[in-house]
């Protein structure tokens, strides 16, 4: 029977306590939700949506075409203006998603003959551009500059290292200086995606690579979404304007993509502009963790200590974690979690998000919650 082997692979989620499933949410749902990426609680502010609505007011319900023929428009252009301002590097270049500029950065910076260096926390877009890139990846230790350099000493010639900034599991962050200490040593490139602190690190919300005094560095490409703190859709890769014209002629999620809605990039851009006069939005979602942090620990949970926006909490099992988020849901709060395949450590979790937005009391609320349901 075609695609018998489905029904298998569906009996061993089932039986594994793994099955997913979609459940669409409502415009108002009563839910404190603690589980979106909306770090800075912008999605619906009125200058965002209103930026969105402009947009497609002005430039229509889609973009028409790719970049290269119908779907660039001024708004774009005025789009990676700002961002590369705002991170401080010299060029950017947008894309329909953060997956597809993860997929570009990868795979077009990592050709044939070249060494790939990806840290085995890296997400899943960042693992799947190594795959299809032309170079040998190397999966080292996480979060281990010396792992790196041990990687990239084992051949001469073209070398990239890859890594998230801030790890979309636990939110703990990469040593980028000491990343990008070993890529110099050797004359390797640092792709680093900075998806989880593009809004939260840096100054004002520039981003971990801004953080780590990497900004503008001719040996440094950064990718990042639009879809997290900007509150929007879409990704970006940031870097060199050497680098940046290279993808324009080889990235093939550019190439042949439809580019990005006019509403996203309309939004983004109010969102990124909406930031820059309210830089304490950052510093106000990683209070919030922090908060969260030393209220579940004292609560007696086994809480990762967060270097961002991200706090994860661990579970005892798979089945236990899907039941513990269903329980918080049955009592109002939504949560993230996260089981095997998505871990790479195999440990499930319940993912929490830090929302710049969120009061004491709802803090205090989702603490309780949390606890009074744990397994």
């Amino acid at each position: 029977m075609a695609f018998g082997w489905i029904d298998e692979q569906a009996e061993a989620r089932r039986r594994a306590g793994l099955v997913r499933t979609l459940r669409p949410r409502p415009a108002d749902s009563p839910l404190l939700d603690l589980a979106s990426n909306d770090y800075l609680g912008l999605s619906r502010h009125p200058e965002v949506t209103e930026g969105a609505a402009e947009a497609a007011r002005r430039w229509g319900g889609g973009s028409t075409g790719s970049r290269l023929v119908t779907g660039s428009t001024e708004l774009h252009a005025a789009l990676e203006r700002a961002l590369a301002a705002f991170c401080g590097f010299e060029a950017a270049l947008v894309f329909s998603s953060g997956y597809a500029a993860n997929l570009a950065a990868v795979t077009t910076l990592g050709p044939h003959g070249s060494l790939i260096v990806s840290d085995a926390g890296n997400h899943a877009s960042l693992i799947d551009g190594c795959r299809l890139a032309r170079g040998e990846t190397q999966v080292v230790g996480h979060a281990d500059p010396e792992a790196v350099r041990k990687a990239l000493g084992t051949r001469e010639g073209a070398a990239i290292v890859v890594s998230d900034t801030v790890f979309s599991v636990d939110g703990d962050r990469a040593p980028l200086a000491d990343l990008a200490a070993a890529c110099r040593e050797y004359g390797a490139g640092l792709v680093v995606d900075d998806a989880h602190g593009l809004g939260v690190l840096g100054d004002g919300g520039r981003g971990a690579p801004y953080a780590a005094g990497l900004a503008g560095a001719d040996d440094v490409v950064v990718t990042a979404t639009l879809s997290k703190s900007l509150g929007s859709q879409g990704g970006v890769v940031l870097g060199p304007a050497r680098v940046i014209d290279h993808l324009v002629n080889a990235a093939r999620t550019f190439i042949f993509d439809t580019g990005l809605a006019p509403a996203a990039a309309g939004a983004a851009l109010a969102a990124l502009r909406l930031l820059e006069r309210e830089p304490e939005r950052a510093a106000r979602a990683r209070e919030v963790a922090a908060e969260l942090h030393a209220r579940l620990t004292a609560a007696g949970l086994e809480a990762v200590r967060p270097d961002a926006a991200v706090v994860s909490v661990r579970a005892p099992s798979p089945e236990r974690a899907v039941r513990w988020a269903a329980d918080c849901r049955s009592a109002g709060l939504a949560v993230g979690c996260f089981r095997p395949p998505s871990v790479p450590d195999g440990i499930s979790r319940l993912r929490l998000t830090a929302r710049a937005d969120l009061s004491g009391a709802e803090i205090e609320r989702a603490v309780r919650v949390i606890g009074e349901t744990r397994p």
